[in-house]
């Protein structure tokens, strides 16, 4: 195996979870032989990836410079295989407002939105209705997340979601059950999708005290619904990876309403870089599969490669 440097830390919001996750890829990685080392780039410039000899990088950052494209770009002008998404993708699914655009000219459902600087407090109410759920369109996590039941909430939530992104989503929310599914790309290309887990958040509050800490929120993998739900969720999973041109690995969450017949399950965003912490659900999923933390770490770090190896330099001839 080549040395290889886990990213973790960085600058983002998540930068604490991101730790998190970097750690747990750190001891599987060399629980499993491989050359590894932690590397946080809020603390070194990553040019110092060269010094170190690296040739793979883990991505384990989440957020802001890390899962945006940022730092795929900056392997990509060092020559450093990475894993997860390239630049383009992961700066698409890192913005929902992109990324729900996108999957609308797909046919991948979504729930109807709008952006918050677009139309008035009044006019967003009668396009999207009651209630509404107002998040940051470039953060993860949760982070400036609020549900909103009347339109005299709303400006103080867009203020709030405005803290950490200017870019600010606002969207009708899907009153039922929560859902996620895990992605992880075979060494062929071929994108298989993990078990689908369902989220039973306190009083179906899935934030970020709820995601990352206390053991409140129970997880049923597989989830309890029909076979022909859970192929359908992960098939739109699927479509919603391929629809942004994503790579390596993901995860997808959704919304299903099951008090209304014939409700389609609604897709909210995907994430390119999932955390891999002990209350992650990828690794949950993979374990339902057969998949231990370790192998999946190893099964991720697989498919890292440097995505425009074979483009031409500047000033190069493109190839016969």
């Amino acid at each position: 195996m080549s040395r290889v440097a886990v990213l973790m830390g960085g600058q983002s919001a998540e930068r604490e979870i991101s730790l998190r996750s970097g750690e747990g890829v750190l001891r599987a990685l060399q629980a499993k032989g491989v050359d590894a080392f932690g590397f946080d780039p809020a603390e070194r410039p990553l040019h110092d990836l060269l010094k170190e000899a690296v040739q793979t990088a883990f991505i384990a950052l989440h957020g802001r410079y890390g899962e945006d494209g940022c730092v795929q770009g900056a392997l990509e002008l060092l020559g450093i295989a990475y894993t997860g998404s390239g630049v383009m993708a992961s700066a698409l699914a890192m913005d929902k407002l992109i990324t729900k655009r996108l999957w609308m000219t797909h046919g991948i459902p979504t729930p109807a939105f709008a952006k918050a600087n677009e139309a008035s407090p009044a006019e967003l109410v009668k396009a999207l209705g009651l209630p509404l759920a107002v998040k940051p369109s470039r953060e993860g996590s949760s982070l400036g997340f609020t549900k909103i039941e009347s339109e005299s909430q709303l400006a103080e939530a867009i203020a709030k979601a405005a803290h950490f992104d200017d870019a600010v989503v606002v969207e009708a929310f899907v009153t039922g059950r929560e859902f996620t599914v895990g992605l992880l790309q075979e060494p062929g290309g071929l994108v298989r999708a993990l078990d689908v887990v369902e989220i039973v958040a306190p009083k179906g509050n899935y934030n970020y005290q709820n995601k990352y800490f206390g053991n409140a929120t129970r997880y049923e993998c597989p989830a309890a619904i029909t076979p022909e739900l859970a192929g359908l969720m992960k098939a739109l999973s699927c479509k919603a990876f391929e629809a942004l041109d994503c790579e390596g690995w993901a995860r997808v969450d959704i919304l299903w309403d099951d008090q209304t017949p014939n409700a389609q399950p609604q897709l909210l965003e995907l994430n390119t870089s999932p955390g891999m912490t002990d209350h992650s659900l990828v690794p949950m999923a993979a374990r339902e599969s057969g998949l231990s933390y370790e192998d999946l770490v190893l099964a991720i770090l697989k498919t890292a490669r440097l995505k425009q190896s074979a483009l031409p330099a500047p000033g190069g001839q493109v190839p016969a």
